[in-house]
């Protein structure tokens, strides 16, 4: 019998050391990735995903790197983060909306610099990456 889905969101940041297109593709796939393998998602259960890159990245959108991880299929849609003084530079944040088994948990990340977003949320373990995601 087939578990039933649920639509749910799972969030994410990181952030980019220059503006440049080659940074801010490979950083949204790091951010991807991430994510897709501390929730066990495969692009199937992607239904769409929104992002959000801060006013200094101006060089790329962020959805040209999911889409060069294969995610032609997945409704995207880029915005700019509001401008507040003070804010963390150069971060790319995502919303993806998954369709997911209702009892399934889900784990945001915030990955390299973007940890100080959520210092509550345990650090990221996976293959060298570091940041934070909750458990």
């Amino acid at each position: 019998m087939k578990p039933h889905l649920v639509p749910r969101a799972v969030r994410g940041a990181i952030t980019v050391d220059l503006d440049t297109a080659e940074e801010i593709r490979s950083a949204t796939a790091e951010l991807l990735v991430t994510l897709m393998e501390m929730n066990d998602l495969s692009c199937a259960d992607v239904t769409s995903a929104y992002f959000t890159a801060t006013p200094d990245l101006r060089s790329e959108f962020p959805a040209k790197g999911a889409r060069a991880l294969g995610w032609g299929e997945v409704p995207m849609l880029c915005a700019q983060e509001i401008d507040v003084e003070g804010a963390l530079p150069r971060c790319i944040r995502v919303l993806l909306h998954v369709l997911v088994p209702a009892d399934r948990a889900l784990r945001p990340a915030y990955i390299g610099e973007a940890h100080a977003l959520r210092p509550d949320l345990g650090p990221v373990r996976m293959e060298g990456r570091s940041g934070s995601f909750s458990a």
